[in-house]
């Protein structure tokens, strides 16, 4: 570590944090003592803190007070992490609909968010700084896990309208400090591609930081021009906020010369769980319980795919309990080899909308169209959206490889896969845009995969 990365990290960042009322520096101390600590030792913190968590929500917020009552629940007498399932899983809708009462009485400062509202409408919640000191302490953590921590030169590839409408003067300078440089993920056209790379040539950070489908463009395209990128001493990709494909983890490792750690979270949900160097996606066990359940909210078994519910503890200001993320994932019960007492997210499959249903109702992820597509001859870019059960759009960004037998290749596959009276439409486009949030989305699909189950187990 050089000594500028040592000062931002033991000093100039602390200080910037503790200006701002957050506690990240004293969390990750802790965080970064406890990441070892036995399965046992962890779930008795977990315990303590959950019953710490619901006895002071249940007196001072107005929805788990009517709740708790109406169940019937007793904080005071939760003796293991096991006692959530004695409540209803929390929706989105929950929040829109109740609104206010989910702040707690007497809360502190409250910030304003909202979802990018990709699957449906955008959700506006508050995050108190408590909850924020927690996640950057998390996230901060994993940061070393990797050998590399704030101060080293970093290149962020984001798009969130709050990061990129916050470059004020402050801001720019934190960021100049810590060598910490932004590029909008927005548009991903040829010319600003080129000038990513020329960007991460010049500045030659230490770690990446951004969605995977973004920086999988960047090296994608690179690779295409033969630059070369693996020589200049980049130690670390992270990756978050979309579900990390192999072969986007293939080109990103190989074009820039080093490994890709995971991270799956959202800016509701908080920062779920990072990978270790030995590839394993612990879950932040000190401040967050994930359990994963079936459509009609029951707990699955060990190994099982399931809904992700989360609870994070650091949310008492504005409780996430039991809080349904839309993302599909499997629990691992083993014990990773590095040691970490941290549980470990096996899987993360995607969200509900990364589902595709064919017309006699089986249940697939996208990645069956997917590779019906990716690696047709031509194919630059694409987007599949499900528009119905006898419905489906394929949208490709063609070169002049891209022939009348890649698409009937496409709809034949398709037809295979969905079912042979499902119309599908081939259409070719010079770019695919990004969302509004700058995510970059391969399948998209308006038909509830899980809605047939969800109904079936509610009228058993």
């Amino acid at each position: 570590m050089s000594l500028y990365t040592h000062l931002s990290s033991s000093f100039v960042f602390p200080l910037h944090e503790r200006l701002k009322g957050h506690t990240s520096h004293a969390l990750r101390q802790q965080l970064e003592m406890s990441q070892w600590w036995s399965p046992d030792q962890l779930e008795a913190l977990r315990t303590e803190r959950l019953r710490a968590f619901l006895l002071d929500i249940g007196e001072r917020v107005p929805y788990y007070r009517q709740l708790f009552e109406k169940q019937g629940f007793a904080p005071h007498q939760v003796q293991s992490t096991a006692a959530l399932r004695q409540l209803p899983c929390l929706s989105k809708q929950d929040i829109r609909t109740h609104g206010d009462q989910f702040m707690a009485d007497c809360h502190g400062p409250l910030a304003r968010y909202n979802t990018g509202g990709s699957s449906g409408e955008p959700l506006v919640f508050y995050i108190s700084k408590a909850r924020k000191s927690h996640d950057v302490a998390a996230k901060w953590r994993a940061t070393r896990w990797w050998g590399v921590d704030i101060g080293d030169p970093e290149l962020v590839v984001w798009g969130s309208p709050i990061e990129l409408g916050a470059q004020d003067r402050l801001r720019r300078l934190r960021d100049g400090l810590l060598r910490s440089h932004l590029l909008p993920a927005f548009d991903m056209s040829l010319r600003n591609l080129d000038r990513f790379i020329s960007v991460i040539q010049a500045k030659k950070p230490k770690m990446l930081f951004g969605y995977p489908s973004s920086l999988s463009l960047i090296a994608a395209h690179a690779r295409q021009k033969k630059i070369a990128l693996h020589k200049l001493g980049i130690r670390v990709v992270f990756v978050t906020s979309e579900r990390l494909y192999d072969a986007q983890r293939q080109v990103i490792s190989e074009v820039f010369g080093c490994p890709v750690a995971n991270g799956y979270g959202a800016r509701d949900a908080g920062f779920i769980a990072h990978q270790c160097p030995q590839g394993s996606l612990h879950i932040s066990a000190e401040d967050i319980i994930v359990e994963t359940v079936r459509p009609n909210g029951q707990s699955t078994q060990a190994g099982e795919a399931g809904e992700i519910v989360v609870t994070h503890m650091a949310t008492a200001d504005f409780p996430f309990v039991r809080y349904r993320t839309g993302d599909r994932g499997v629990l691992d019960p083993a014990h990773c080899a590095c040691g970490r007492g941290l549980p470990v997210l096996r899987e993360v499959q995607g969200r509900a909308t990364d589902f595709v249903v064919a017309q006699d109702g089986t249940v697939m992820h996208g990645l069956a169209l997917i590779y019906a597509v990716r690696d047709l001859p031509g194919v630059e870019g694409f987007r599949i959206e499900q528009l119905s059960l006898d419905q489906i759009v394929v949208q490709v960004v063609a070169s002049s490889a891209f022939g009348p037998s890649a698409e009937a290749r496409i709809v034949h596959d398709f037809k295979k896969r969905l079912g042979e009276t499902v119309a599908v439409q081939v259409e070719k486009v010079g770019e695919i845009p990004a969302e509004p949030s700058g995510k970059y989305r391969y399948v998209s699909s308006r038909v509830k995969a899980f809605a047939d189950a969800s109904r079936g187990a509610s009228n058993a």
